[in-house]
């Protein structure tokens, strides 16, 4: 059964920011407001590792009385915000989902942390990742998997499947995660919500735990697409129009192309049909011949280096500290050698060579951003046409291409299959944001039983 929708279901940043400048609620209402629901919805959904009361209240009073005196920091101004717990907040763990960090306290700040308090949000906690950010699926984690609002007995998707769920559950109206191969717009997918990956290095990273530093992308996740919008602009070091004013895009969304899902993965049918209903192509886009193969080959042989990198001394001195399906994956990673590594990043330089033969005279395309619903948790393989679909790589094959091109994607929702959420995908060349972004606004989710 769903999970009974938490305080900010339905409520924009944009109607919040109104509301506390109107004076019809304060921070500290807010506040209030989303670590009862985060109490209420925790056991439930595992969508929170830590919950910091006294500091998002203490947050809040300060907007609060910022506000009082004048002083407006923009529209996250007073507004709750959850942090993966991939990301360092001062003064709260940060675990990255694993025991081998059960008791780390960062510090110092993570950049995008800076900025999140720069415009005045109040930080209420730290959400589920998947151990190290090493897995989409999101039941992989020291704390025990997250769950989806829609049907908790389904797994959030992952890496950033905490915050996905706190932001579907209404417990917040935004969170910030990471994304390396879709690790923002999965979760964001299934739990039936907005997620946006922006360019590469558009969101700085510094102080993020680092899976894949060549793919490593700081991403927000809300309740729609403007709202992913106003985010991104008070995060980003260097963004088009007025920072903090999602305006009207400045652009009535340029041409669309379709790429038919099946030319990457052959998914759910229903998925595609669901996505394909709310959208307005100008025509199919075909993939430039050994795209899919290269693209992909090239994805994991990086990944796995640099993953690989980070983690070898702990392979070495505590591997039974990390999470049995985690430890595989690393060795299986350990052994990608140095050359494919070498050839893979020369692959990556000629595969940006062929973004203006991918796009195709289009300005944004377009696919489902992931082909099946939503798995049950600890699911890896399931029947669907008489066939085997394995989850990892069905849930990663749609969106880890724009990780290794580095473009902005944005997932909004696209209707419903068997009451589920599925998202579609809209990919832009970075710059045409607005644009991105303006196609969004236009769109209507259908439901398709």
């Amino acid at each position: 059964m769903p999970i009974p929708p938490g305080p900010f279901a339905g409520r924009t940043i944009t109607d919040l920011a109104r509301d506390l400048r109107d004076g019809h609620v304060t921070a500290t209402e807010l506040a209030g407001q989303a670590l009862a629901a985060a109490e209420a919805l925790g056991p439930a959904l595992n969508a929170f590792v830590t919950v910091d009361a006294p500091g998002a209240l203490a947050a809040a009073r300060r907007a609060d009385e910022e506000l009082a005196a004048g002083a407006d920091r923009g529209p996250l101004h007073g507004l709750p915000v959850a942090v993966k717990d991939l990301i360092m907040v001062a003064g709260l763990p940060a675990t990255m989902g694993s025991r081998h960090f059960t008791a780390y306290v960062p510090d110092t700040d993570a950049a995008c942390v800076t900025g999140l308090r720069r415009a005045g949000a109040v930080i209420v906690g730290k959400t589920t990742t998947h151990e190290f950010a090493y897995g989409p699926t999101g039941d992989r984690s020291a704390n025990g998997p997250s769950r989806n609002p829609r049907d908790p007995a389904r797994m959030s998707g992952g890496s950033s499947g905490g915050s996905a769920a706190a932001v579907a559950a209404g417990i917040v109206p935004l969170a910030i995660g990471t994304d390396t191969g879709g690790s923002v717009r999965i979760p964001a997918a299934l739990c039936g919500v907005a997620g946006f990956k922006p360019a590469f290095g558009a969101i700085p990273a510094d102080g993020v735990f680092p899976l894949s530093r060549s793919y490593d992308h700081v991403g927000v996740l809300a309740g729609g697409a403007e709202d992913c919008l106003i985010a991104y602009r008070r995060l980003a070091a260097d963004v088009p129009g007025e920072a903090g004013d999602a305006g009207d895009a400045g652009d009535a969304g340029g041409s669309v192309g379709w790429i038919d899902p099946i030319a990457m993965y052959g998914g759910d049918p229903r998925v595609t049909r669901a996505v394909r209903a709310v959208l307005e192509a100008d025509e199919e886009v075909r993939l430039p011949e050994g795209f899919v193969q290269e693209v992909r080959e090239t994805y994991v042989a990086v990944q796995s280096c640099e993953t690989a990198a980070v983690h070898a001394e702990r392979l070495r001195r505590a591997p039974e500290l990390f999470d049995p399906a985690v430890l595989e994956r690393l060795r299986v990673a350990a052994q990608v050698p140095g050359w494919r590594y070498v050839r893979a990043l020369e692959a990556r330089q000629r595969l940006a060579g062929v973004v203006d033969v991918l796009f195709g005279g289009h300005d944004v395309l377009a696919m489902p951003t992931v082909p099946i619903v939503a798995p049950l948790v600890d699911e890896r393989e399931f029947a669907l046409d008489g066939r085997a679909v394995e989850v990892r790589p069905a849930l990663l094959a749609l969106t880890s291409p724009w990780n290794v091109l580095g473009l902005p994607a944005l997932t909004v929702p696209a209707g419903l299959v068997d009451g589920l959420p599925v998202g579609l995908q809209l990919v832009c060349r970075p710059g045409d944001e607005p644009r991105l972004f303006a196609t969004a606004a236009r769109l209507t989710p259908v439901t398709v039983l």
